[in-house]
């Protein structure tokens, strides 16, 4: 039986932004010439992969995500999901479709701050599998608390 997916956004969910008040956590000063990079958490890498899922990047750094966040959390290169050129339709998010193509039944969780419930609705009446749409705050990023959630989903928490 294949193990479960987990689709990785970057903007928001590993890099917060959007507070208001301007403060954000900063883990570390590698930069690699972008200094949001700073913001990623390098202790999320190992909770991640303690899932036991085949992680995979859902997110428009596309193959840089390999060569600059991957590091950073401690992760070997994975798999990117890459999108066509087309928008969003009928209220769907423009990664949607291309999610669940990917996933093609397997069980999946999409960890984002940009999914809406149609987007669920959606992925719900055209998944087969189980799927988990876990929305992240963007101001605050992916927490562990959030990873604890998705652990229970799992069934490995």
């Amino acid at each position: 039986m294949a193990r479960p997916l987990v689709f990785l956004d970057v903007d928001g969910p590993l890099i917060p932004f959007g507070r208001s008040d301007g403060q954000y956590p900063v883990f570390t000063d590698t930069d690699l010439g972008n200094p949001l990079l700073s913001r990623i958490d390098p202790a999320l890498g190992p909770r991640l992969l303690a899932l036991g899922c085949d992680l995979v990047w859902a997110t428009t750094w596309l193959d840089e995500a390999n060569e600059c966040v991957a590091p950073l959390l401690g992760l070997p290169p994975l798999p990117v999901l890459d999108f066509p050129d087309d928008d969003a339709v009928g209220g769907l998010h423009w990664k949607t479709r291309r999610i669940v193509e990917y996933a093609a039944g397997r069980p999946f969780v999409w960890i984002d701050d940009e999914t809406t419930a149609a987007d669920r609705s959606w992925v719900a009446s055209h998944h087969p599998g189980p799927a988990l749409l876990h929305p992240v705050q963007a101001s605050t990023g992916l927490t562990f608390d959030d990873v604890a959630t998705i652990a229970a989903w799992l069934g490995v928490a």
